[in-house]
């Protein structure tokens, strides 16, 4: 712990510099607390205020009981709730925000099985492990709107986000899990066109990695149509693939319309097309579609169904050409103020023998599982 204490506090001094040359007007909530455009997450507390650093936090744990019994207590096509059998430390996260007025500092570190895989290739900057996401921004009242920041942050693409209350079901899509990606590091520039549309650019290192060899090569191409009753995202991606040994070039395009008829239903289309060009071996492509609602059925009762298609017809993302559907039916209940739950039934198939089955590896077409998870937010009482 001697380690993360370091960590928690390094960060904080990192935002109070900041602070320091920001104004000391009212902080609001900025492009940091949204890291793509998914569905609105559940109301949440205020952050308890430090000057004007915003501080908040959140602790996510979950028991997922998997009908297989597979060997090594581990559900395949799963990334963050891929534990079967066994209790689970999710994610225990502090998030410290300075907005930028006109410089500002956003830093979410901790741990979990959330960050030991969102930062599985990032063996030597081991600090950074701790991180979910960690940059500076710039926004002066001359720019009209458009902000820059710099450092690693979470990407532009996708219905979903890493944390599980801001989504409409507890586990993540396949297409999260294997088109996605889950960070970059570099820079990125958004800007308001007119009042309905905003555009970004983004020059980063990659996916999922801050050391490469290929330094700034990757391009993000972002944009976000709003109305009263839908928003509609497009992200492009484009660049070399780090595999140094097989370099090639990958892009993926990810489009989300979300809509929200009234204040008790949203709904979101979510489509990725992702194609890698290894520069030794085959090509190979993965598509998918995906869609979901949240609907509140009482006061603090919301109702979640999803149905998803995958086509890994290459084999080149999981190891095996497949086309996968999985459907996931989740219950969230506001157990308390800060507190909530999820119940959550998921059923994944595939047309090929893929799944575990006991000590029966990669035989089976279909994997059920039931989850129960808790998520308490850091905050003061409202």
């Amino acid at each position: 712990m001697g380690l993360l204490t370091c960590l928690f506090a390094g960060a904080l001094l990192l935002c109070a510099a900041v602070a320091g040359v920001a104004q000391t007007e009212a902080p609001v909530k900025t492009q940091a607390e949204t890291e793509a455009v998914p569905a609105p997450p559940p109301p949440s507390p205020a952050a308890w205020g430090l000057g004007p650093v915003n501080v908040s936090g959140l602790v996510d744990g979950y028991y997922s009981l998997g009908f297989n019994h597979p060997a090594g207590n581990v559900s395949v096509l799963r990334n963050f709730d891929d534990k079967a059998n066994q209790p689970e430390l999710n994610m225990a996260m502090l998030t410290l925000d300075v907005a930028p007025k006109p410089v500002g500092a956003h830093v979410d570190v901790g741990f979990g099985r959330v960050f030991d895989m969102i930062s599985a290739t990032e063996k030597d900057v081991t600090p950074m492990r701790f991180f979910k996401q960690a940059y500076i921004s710039l926004k002066p009242g001359s720019w009209k709107g458009v902000q820059l920041d710099f450092g690693r942050f979470a990407t532009s693409a996708g219905a979903e986000v890493i944390d599980s209350a801001g989504n409409f079901n507890y586990s993540r899509s396949l297409l999260f899990a294997w088109c996605e990606p889950y960070y970059h590091f570099g820079m990125r520039a958004s800007a308001p066109i007119g009042k309905e549309f905003t555009a970004g650019l983004q020059w980063v290192a990659g996916w999922n990695n801050i050391v490469t060899g290929s330094t700034y090569r990757t391009v993000g191409v972002t944009s976000t149509w709003t109305k009263s009753k839908f928003a509609w995202s497009n992200t492009f991606y484009g660049g070399p693939d780090e595999n140094k040994a097989n370099r090639g070039t990958r892009s993926l395009y990810d489009t989300v319309l979300l809509l929200t008829p009234n204040s008790k239903a949203s709904f979101y289309i979510n489509f990725d097309y992702f194609h890698n060009s290894p520069k030794y071996t085959s090509a190979y492509r993965v598509y998918g579609l995906a869609g979901a609602a949240k609907i509140q059925v009482t006061r603090k009762f919301y109702m979640s169904p999803r149905l998803e298609f995958m086509n890994d017809g290459d084999g080149g993302a999981t190891g095996t050409a497949q086309k996968v559907k999985e459907f996931t039916l989740t219950g969230q209940y506001a157990v308390m103020n800060r507190l909530l739950g999820f119940l959550e039934y998921r059923h994944d198939w595939s047309d090929q023998p893929f799944f575990n089955r006991g000590n029966e590896l990669g035989n089976w077409r279909r994997q059920p599982t039931v989850l129960v998870g808790m998520v308490a937010i850091i905050g003061p009482k409202r």
